[in-house]
């Protein structure tokens, strides 16, 4: 039997996500603190290293923002990718293929880290409105 329980104004079932502008913001300043600390490392060497760390900085910023936010993150990481980690450095070129490889992982990983968000806070939605919270969930 489902029992239906008004929710209160002052819970919320799932965390309001960053507004965009924000993301956009804080994705250039961690591209650019990133590629930064890259290259005081000697990171640069190999931009798939630059690639790979600035996948993490996109699925980061995807846990907290909203789907629209997901192509202005990898178009700013893929900015400060190109113009720095790929060679010839400080120079913006679109290189075919690689170019839009490059952005199509940014992408995918701004949008996995989005639907991983959503997943875990629908879940914990769903456990905080349901009757009886985690004693029926054994597997």
């Amino acid at each position: 039997m489902v029992e239906w329980r008004p929710l209160r104004a002052a819970v919320r079932p799932v965390p309001e996500p960053v507004p965009t502008p924000f993301v956009w913001v804080a994705a250039f300043i961690g591209a650019l603190l990133t590629v930064g600390v890259l290259s005081v490392a000697n990171g640069l060497a190999e931009p798939l290293h630059a690639l790979l760390v600035l996948c993490v900085l996109a699925a980061l910023l995807g846990v907290c923002a909203r789907f629209v936010a997901a192509p202005g993150t990898a178009a700013v990481c893929w900015l400060f990718l190109n113009g720095f980690a790929v060679p010839p450095h400080g120079e913006l070129a679109w290189q075919g293929y690689p170019d839009a490889g490059r952005l199509v992982f940014l992408m995918g990983a701004a949008l996995l880290g989005t639907v991983i968000a959503r997943l875990v806070n629908a879940r914990g939605a769903h456990r905080r409105i349901t009757p009886g919270g985690d004693r029926g969930a054994s597997s």
